[in-house]
């Protein structure tokens, strides 16, 4: 059974969006790191859920799960990332959070280890990956926000579910 964890803010793109001044994001985290994704890509928060493997998938596709009847793939963020496997999780199953989204009306699950808050930040504040940030990282990013001792390494959702350059090597 999908159970919605309840967060503080809804998830509703009229409540919540980007503005000109200001960027909504969902965090996430994987080995302590805190990721965002913008929050109109968001459509479910999720915890643990059972997953089916799915044979000759990518690593990184950690299998798929029903999700009130709709089939959705789901991605090892993780393991995207080129981060080590948690210890003592197999591919499919742990404590891991998910974070689902929609692609081009399709859903998929990002697998993480947990799941923050909504941030609305400053735009003025965004910038470029820089040059330091792991070269893996710079792929799926469109960039960085510095906050008080953290930085937020903000996902390019779509290149991050972009498995056609995994495939042609």
């Amino acid at each position: 059974m999908n159970q919605l964890v309840p967060t503080t803010s809804k998830l509703n793109s009229q409540e919540l969006g980007s503005t000109e001044d200001h960027e909504d994001f969902v965090t996430m985290f994987i080995e302590g790191q805190m990721f965002g994704i913008p929050v109109l890509l968001v459509q479910d928060v999720l915890g643990p859920q059972k997953i089916t493997h799915i044979s000759l998938a990518p690593p990184e596709v950690a299998g798929s799960l029903n999700l009130r009847g709709r089939i959705v793939t789901a991605i090892d963020v993780r393991l995207r990332l080129r981060l080590p496997q948690k210890q003592g999780q197999g591919q499919g199953q742990g404590d891991s959070m998910s974070v689902v989204v929609d692609l081009q009306g399709e859903l998929y699950s990002l697998r993480v280890d947990s799941v923050g808050e909504v941030l609305s930040l400053p735009a003025a504040k965004f910038e470029r990956n820089p040059p330091t940030l792991d070269p893996l990282w710079r792929e799926f990013s469109t960039g960085i926000y510095r906050l008080d001792g953290k930085l937020l390494v903000v996902l390019d959702v779509p290149r991050l579910l972009d498995f056609t350059k995994a495939e042609a090597n």
